[in-house]
């Protein structure tokens, strides 16, 4: 039986992805091994990702518990190791508008300022566990397609600033050509701070390697395939083995097994996003467009494109993915971003394209993150939709999941200090086997309104 949305080749576990990470990971990488026999653990995570491992480090080198992480793939096998590298202010995919009605302007500022807290505890650990990452860039350029587009940023910076705190500034059409770069969909933009780019894959070796040194124990190629309770302990079965566990963190985002518990269906919808990269660029194509920035940059398309330039001079490129996963609309999606990067920046039109991959980012039906534990069994904790902007805050979400099991475990039935916006589940999606048609259906619409022109309002 087919427990999965897409098509099986999104969920090849023991395949890693032809990703340019993969190709530039390193020497630095995590001495892990398969999960065999029984075995006892305090707290037991279920995914090697981001909030996994950030759970587990912190939990391993602040409170000395005892940690297991088990993983179905090797560490970076899923979306911590496929994304963009934008270490960004984000993680809601909902009008902040929206937001401020449903929760209070304080608790939307709160969780800003947590992302900003979050952007800042990745580049500590980076710093202190002396993970090989080169930072680049120091703000998260959005760039206007048209000048009703630029207006709507405008006025969008100047509400983020009075009203959220962030620090966000416009930019004009004439200083973004002058000081970032230069292409055919550009009438200027806007810079919010902080943000940088990173390797993903290196920061999630780099996490892994410091988690092991802090005493947790990891395992990798490791897919649990049944999770049940016995008598108030968690068993949690692979292939080869099982870790019986007080507590469990269910850490798996967009590649969710939300089949292994009942409490987990149609809480998530995972949608694909595609990315291609270039051969390294010369100095003379990156001075044909004018090229001058490292700074992470995004585009004002509904469905929003995402660009940087690498350490190596490589142009990333990433937008929506196929429709199912499967091989053959994989590679059409592939062809479809290449042409619109090449539209884009059409000095740049006979640059081979030399990586090119997807994976999954994880949307709520609420469009914010879930972090919590589960009310009807309090000794599971998930973290979980963090809509494209993973690296920050699902390193945070593991950081918070591990000061409430160090400090408070049983005591609380909700995690204290969070953002109310972001606590617990988010309701289940209606007719959830047909999650994946009728969001494509809402993509495919939003894709001829960027391709006709169609201006669409920023948010509040």
């Amino acid at each position: 039986m087919n427990t999965r949305l897409y098509s099986k080749e999104m969920y090849n576990f023991g395949i890693p992805e032809g990703s340019l990470w993969e190709a530039t990971q390193g020497n630095s990488k995590p001495g892990t091994r398969k999960l065999d026999g029984e075995h006892y653990s305090e707290v037991a995570i279920i995914g090697g990702g981001y909030t996994g491992l950030s759970t587990a480090y912190h939990l391993a080198k602040k409170y000395q518990i005892p940690v297991t992480v088990i993983e179905a793939g090797h560490i970076g096998w899923g979306a911590s190791g496929r994304n963009g590298g934008f270490c960004s202010v984000g993680g809601v995919a909902e009008d902040t508008s929206v937001l401020i009605k449903k929760y209070g302007l304080e608790d939307v500022k709160k969780y800003f300022q947590s992302q900003i807290d979050a952007i800042e505890l990745v580049r500590k650990i980076i710093l202190e566990e002396n993970i090989d990452i080169t930072i680049q860039g120091k703000a998260e350029i959005e760039v206007a397609r048209s000048k009703q587009d630029f207006v709507n940023l405008s006025e969008y910076a100047e509400y983020q600033r009075k009203y959220l705190g962030l620090n966000t500034s416009a930019i004009s059409k004439e200083e973004l050509e002058e000081k970032y770069f230069n292409s055919t969909e550009q009438y200027g933009g806007t810079a919010l701070k902080p943000t940088f780019g990173l390797h993903p894959l290196r920061y999630i070796n780099g996490l892994a390697i410091a988690a092991i040194n802090c005493g947790a124990t990891i395992y990798t190629d490791s897919e649990v395939i049944s999770w049940i309770k016995v008598n108030n302990q968690h068993h949690l079965r692979t292939r080869s083995g099982c870790v019986k566990a007080k507590y469990v963190v269910f850490a798996t985002n967009g590649f969710m097994p939300e089949h292994l518990l009942g409490s987990f269906k149609a809480r998530s919808l995972p949608i694909i996003s595609s990315i291609i990269t270039t051969r390294p660029l010369t100095n003379e194509e990156l001075a044909a467009q004018n090229w001058q920035t490292e700074d992470p940059v995004i585009n004002s398309r509904k469905l929003v494109n995402y660009f940087r330039l690498l350490p190596d001079k490589r142009f990333l490129f990433g937008g929506r993915g196929s429709s199912s996963g499967n091989i053959s609309g994989a590679e059409k999606n592939y062809n479809y971003l290449e042409k619109v990067m090449k539209r884009i920046w059409p000095n740049w039109s006979n640059v081979r394209i030399e990586h090119k991959w997807h994976g999954f980012v994880c949307f709520t039906r609420r469009l914010t993150p879930a972090i919590g534990r589960l009310n009807d069994d309090p000794s599971v904790f998930f973290g979980f939709g963090y809509h494209g902007n993973g690296v920050n805050t699902s390193t945070w979400t593991g950081f918070q999941i591990a000061r409430w099991l160090g400090e408070n475990k049983a005591n609380k039935s909700h995690l204290d200090g969070l953002p109310h916006l972001v606590s617990g589940l988010s309701p289940k999606f209606p007719l959830s086997a047909l999650r994946r048609y009728y969001l494509q259906a809402v993509i495919n619409y939003y894709r001829l309104r960027d391709n006709v022109g169609f201006n669409w309002k920023k948010q509040a």
